[in-house]
């Protein structure tokens, strides 16, 4: 062996050693984003690297946050709804091309299964129109928002194909295609088809009553100027639409814990649940009519990270909680995190995460 083999063999291991690990960059990323209350955890092919709590439960009680504690998903919970979708599909019970129409009975007769899942389909927000007509002293689910959708029949807002246009009104409507070709109720098949075949012990879609009865529940919370302290996000009129859609079923709902999240994460890389072809289908950007492309699939959005690696990701907002769900396949990793005090660093905290990898 030459000198210079020599030396760098030599060298090689000392010098990886002394690089940061990632634990150690996450621990000082966290360190620098003191005011972040929540769950962070990062994983390789399935396997923890990094896996901490910080800050409270309930602010009030000084509840400390535990690392397999539930957090409300929000927007997060779309993409079980593609995959519910998607396993439809696979077993011949519905086509990505149908229209709507053939299960439902909506104003819009050109709208296909596909742009219901990829937000192409130019269909009007349903939480604006429930806000101005529903009668909120009654709890509306996705029956009561199709009667309200074909009762005042707001104009669409494109022709479908035109654009991407984030729609929750189409994941509305997806739940309750599944539930007429499959006669089941879609929060049965989420629990029979997914949540506990995959083994996530605490996913589900939960009530409110169910949300407060369980002890590991991590409440949402804003920060508030004036008080100079964290509040309960429910109890501002701002999230009272959490109440009076309480039924919905499709856009939204489901509550989990880092790793089930993890575990749906791993179950993706097989043909168990979802097969490659349904795959390649979810994780392919739409075509829009002039040719060009969006960038989300069925439940997902499709990017590059700054050093051109492929990501797949969600995120979610309600009120008190921000998620982030991010799955790069080309190295394994996965970056998820939940968070229940709305902190405004969240996406810088997120971007840095990224980076340590």
């Amino acid at each position: 062996m030459n000198m210079k083999r020599l030396l760098l063999c030599l060298f090689l291991p000392t010098a990886l050693a002394a690089q940061p690990s990632v634990k150690g960059k996450a621990d000082s990323i966290l360190a620098s984003h003191p005011a972040f209350s929540g769950v962070v955890l990062i994983a390789r092919d399935g396997k923890p690297l990094f896996h901490q709590a910080r800050g409270y439960r309930d602010f009030n009680r000084r509840d400390p946050i535990r690392k397999h504690d539930v957090f409300e998903l929000a927007s997060v919970s779309k993409q079980f709804t593609a995959a519910i979708v998607g396993m439809l599909q696979q077993e011949g019970r519905l086509r990505f091309d149908d229209p709507v129409s053939k299960y439902l009975d909506i104003p819009w007769k050109d709208i296909t299964i596909r742009q219901l899942l990829n937000h192409t389909s130019g269909l009007p927000d349903y939480q604006a129109l429930m806000d101005r007509y529903w009668d909120k002293t009654k709890v509306a689910g996705n029956a009561d928002i199709l009667q309200y959708l074909n009762r005042y029949r707001p104009p669409a807002h494109f022709s479908p194909g035109a654009r991407f246009e984030y729609s929750n009104t189409g994941y509305v409507l997806l739940a309750s295609i599944a539930e007429s070709v499959s006669g089941m109720d879609f929060i049965e098949l989420c629990r029979s088809r997914i949540f506990r075949p995959v083994g996530m012990r605490l996913t589900n879609v939960r009530s409110l009553a169910e949300k407060a009865s369980l002890r590991r529940f991590a409440r949402g919370h804003v920060y508030v100027v004036k008080e100079k302290r964290f509040v309960r996000a429910d109890s501002f009129p701002s999230s009272d639409y959490t109440l009076w859609l309480g039924n919905r079923k499709g856009p939204g709902r489901v509550s989990a814990r880092a790793t089930d999240l993890l575990r749906w994460d791993q179950a993706l890389y097989s043909d168990k649940y979802l097969t490659q072809a349904t795959q390649a289908e979810a994780f392919r950007p739409a075509k829009l009519n002039d040719g060009t492309l969006s960038r989300y699939g069925f439940g997902w959005f499709l990017g590059r990270t700054a050093r051109g690696e492929e990501v797949i990701w969600h995120d979610g907002d309600n009120p008190g909680y921000r998620t982030m769900f991010r799955r790069y396949p080309a190295g394994g990793h996965t970056i998820i995190v939940l968070c229940n005090n709305y902190y405004d660093g969240f996406e810088r905290m997120v971007g840095a995460l990224e980076a340590a990898l």
